[in-house]
């Protein structure tokens, strides 16, 4: 999908502030298919770039990938139907960011710049959360057209599709929703030795969830809680936190108790 067409209809709005840029997430369907429209906003200038539906889960994929932090941020490169998308991390004296440049079939370039943020709740993993409620969006709106549960599995190698390699040379608005500050409030980042865990708190037609992402290497896998289990959930957690501490205890004490041990 090249363009946008006539007759288009928005079938969810987002929005989200990153330092001095808007960027604007507009979900739109006509009889081409559906498709993500991604926009920057500055003071000066405006982009944009088209997403097919079938290329988000790849973006949201390539943001848990930086996000991760554990990448060495090589160059990227997708191919979708009659387009490329590169993606490139650069750096200048603000930070780090990420270039994303759309080159359509007739070498039409269209590029936006998403920065990594100074918290951790900001740029690129703030952008992730957003790009995560819209693809859930999509696929409970496919869901409820084919009339079937929604449930499909999340686990996908991140890498696929992509090609490492350099970027290649190429010739009324809405204020910020309220979801903005939400997100930042339901969503949390937990890194542990080589792994690196997102929450996302959200919600659809059949209620409230926590979504628990695992990124390692190139790997993604992802487990939903219902709202109503997230108790349970919770003291199960705990039960096994204060059975590891009893075991560690025991070791200590037992090792303490050596008579051949000295300090």
């Amino acid at each position: 999908m090249d363009g946008v067409t006539g007759g288009d209809v928005e079938l969810m709005s987002k929005s989200l502030q990153v330092e001095h840029k808007l960027f604007y997430f507009d979900l739109k369907e006509n009889p081409r298919g559906r498709y993500l429209k991604i926009s920057e906003k500055t003071t000066t200038s405006r982009s944009t770039i088209i997403v097919p539906e079938s290329g988000i889960v790849w973006f949201l994929d390539l943001f848990n990938l930086y996000s991760n932090g554990d990448d060495k941020f090589e160059s990227k490169e997708l191919q979708m139907d009659t387009k490329v998308f590169y993606f490139d991390v650069g750096e200048n004296p603000r930070g780090r960011f990420l270039k994303i440049s759309e080159v359509s079939a007739a070498s039409v370039r269209s590029t936006i710049i998403v920065p990594s943020g100074n918290d951790a709740d900001e740029g690129w993993v703030q952008f992730r959360h957003v790009l995560a409620e819209i693809h859930e969006a999509s696929q409970m709106l496919l869901s409820s057209i084919e009339n079937r549960q929604i449930g499909a599995p999340e686990s996908s190698p991140i890498n696929a599709g992509f090609y490492d390699g350099p970027v290649r040379n190429g010739p009324t608005v809405a204020p910020p929703s309220s979801d903005t500050s939400r997100m930042s409030s339901t969503a949390r980042v937990l890194r542990a030795e080589q792994k690196k865990f997102f929450f996302d708190l959200g919600s659809n037609a059949r209620g409230q969830y926590l979504r628990i992402s695992e990124v390692i290497g190139g790997d993604r896998s992802a487990i939903i809680l219902p709202a109503s289990a997230l108790e349970q959930f919770h003291e199960t957690v705990g039960e096994f936190v204060e059975l590891l501490k009893a075991q560690e205890q025991q070791v200590s004490s037992a090792v303490l108790a050596d008579p051949g041990y000295t300090k």
